[in-house]
């Protein structure tokens, strides 16, 4: 069974989510209240202010108890994915939707400058509250604690590979502490590349109950490579139930986003459907507007500060101040990138010489204090300054927003089969590789950045990106 340890922090978080949405609820229904009768009216007791009154305090209560039936405090959804915002936003416009719904049906003159102001504001408020709640769970994870602890159940390449990839997301609360392989040779007593204990190898779902029990699992996760029958697994599965222990079902599908994954019952197998990536079409065309509208809009705003930096690269050294170099886009088409110039004027003709300094991996070429940069240059490279003149590439098409890092063509020349896939959709300004560490990713992280944006993007990952991009400028990690 469980330990009280273990379960101590979801009861925790649950009841600090009951008092942050309490919290928030009440703030926002009394501001909504006060923004539209004015804290006068507010205080007195009669005639319509008093009846809003009331109306403000049900409209609290149920807005609290929705919350708690959408399970938005559920400690499942927490610390990592858009499920738990969801959960808050459906639950609040449910909730909304209903009153207008009531309002119209029996003919009540709800105010509308009272709910226009109590819905985006609580909203809103709800949000940004359990954001800040999120990463305070996010710290409190990267110390070991309030993690949900599993058994990896699988094959043993097939844990290994589980056991990383939960081990790299700490965030997401899963900690692995034991595995056990059904059907496998016992030879060993520990997988190999994650260290793991193995506490069987016999197919049977007792076993596997009784190595739940001795390693405090709360949660089982059944990967691929399990050498059980669908009998067996249903039984392991009814027994987990009957001890409130979770079953994980953990697929071989790696890089693939959640909108693309839909399930199917035939009958009485849950079948995944994974979808085939959107590269073109109506989205390919909202992306494209968006572009044009946001670039434009952003060298209206950043034209001041562009001409700032036009004359200080002018003063600081001789050269041009645009840089520009081949590149290469989207189905291998080469195109100019521009940047401003943050490196002597025979850079280019010096890379040779500094091969031997090279700190980047695979085909990538970076060094961390690189003597070609001028002094406004690093500066520059430091908050991405350099590359506001990329919005231009940008607003003539062959450069994106968001997208893939733009690979010099000798890179393009030396790539691998799968790795060209990355050409199927325009570079950008800004991506998964921006805001996941920058120059200290290595090229096989770069690499798979790029391949799941490829894979999986969308309008609204993309607004993601770029709001995460903020972040990552201003914080300067891994800029140089």
């Amino acid at each position: 069974m469980t330990s009280s340890q273990d379960t101590d922090w979801r009861g925790r978080a649950s009841r600090v989510l009951a008092v942050v949405d309490a919290v928030v609820v009440a703030w926002a229904v009394t501001g909504a209240f006060v923004l539209r009768f004015g804290i006068d009216n507010g205080l007195s007791t009669s005639g319509n202010d008093a009846a809003y009154v009331w109306i403000s305090a049900v409209l609290a209560v149920a807005w609290w108890v929705m919350l708690g039936a959408w399970t938005s405090r559920h400690h499942r959804v927490l610390g990592s994915g858009a499920e738990e915002y969801k959960r808050v936003a459906a639950a609040s416009l449910w909730l909304f939707g209903a009153i207008a719904i009531f309002s119209y049906a029996f003919g009540i003159d709800t105010a509308r400058g009272y709910v226009g102001v109590a819905l985006p504001v609580g909203l809103g408020g709800l949000l940004v509250a359990r954001w800040l709640v999120r990463q305070h769970l996010h710290l409190d994870r990267q110390r070991g604690n309030s993690m949900n602890r599993l058994l990896l159940v699988g094959g043993q390449g097939a844990v290994a590979h589980l056991a990383a990839s939960l081990m790299k997301s700490k965030h997401a609360g899963y900690l692995p502490v034991a595995a056990y392989s059904p059907g496998t040779v016992e030879l060993q007593t520990h997988e190999a590349s994650s260290g793991l204990p193995i506490l069987g190898t016999k197919p049977d779902p007792e076993l596997i109950l009784k190595a739940i029990e001795s390693c405090k699992a709360d949660a089982v996760a059944v990967s691929a490579g399990v050498q059980l029958n669908p009998q067996s697994l249903r039984h392991l599965g009814w027994e987990l139930a009957s001890r409130n222990i979770g079953l994980i079902m953990a697929p071989a599908l790696t890089d693939i986003a959640g909108p693309r994954i839909h399930t199917q019952q035939v009958a009485g197998l849950p079948l995944i459907h994974v979808t085939t990536p959107t590269l073109e079409g109506g989205q390919q065309v909202a992306k494209r507007l968006f572009d044009i509208v946001v670039s434009g809009m952003l060298i209206v705003l950043a034209s001041p500060l562009m001409l700032v930096i036009t004359l200080l690269v002018k003063i600081s050294s001789k050269g041009p101040v645009l840089f520009r170099q081949d590149r290469v886009g989207m189905e291998g088409a080469q195109f100019q990138m521009l940047k401003f110039r943050s490196m002597i004027v025979d850079a280019e003709a010096r890379l040779a010489e500094l091969q031997d300094q090279n700190e980047g991996s695979g085909l990538l070429f970076k060094i961390k204090d690189d003597p070609r940069i001028t002094r406004v240059g690093r500066f520059l490279r430091r908050y991405s300054l350099d590359e506001l003149p990329q919005l231009f590439n940008i607003l003539g098409g062959s450069m994106s927003l968001v997208g893939p890092r733009p690979p010099l063509p000798r890179e393009v020349e030396a790539y691998e089969h799968d790795v060209r896939r990355r050409l199927l959709v325009k570079p950008g300004l800004t991506g998964l590789w921006q805001v996941s560490g920058r120059s200290n990713l290595s090229w096989q992280d770069s690499i798979r950045l790029d391949l799941y944006y490829v894979e999986n993007w969308s309008l609204a990952g993309d607004l993601v990106i770029i709001l995460r991009t903020v972040r990552a400028v201003f914080r300067s990690t891994g800029a140089y």
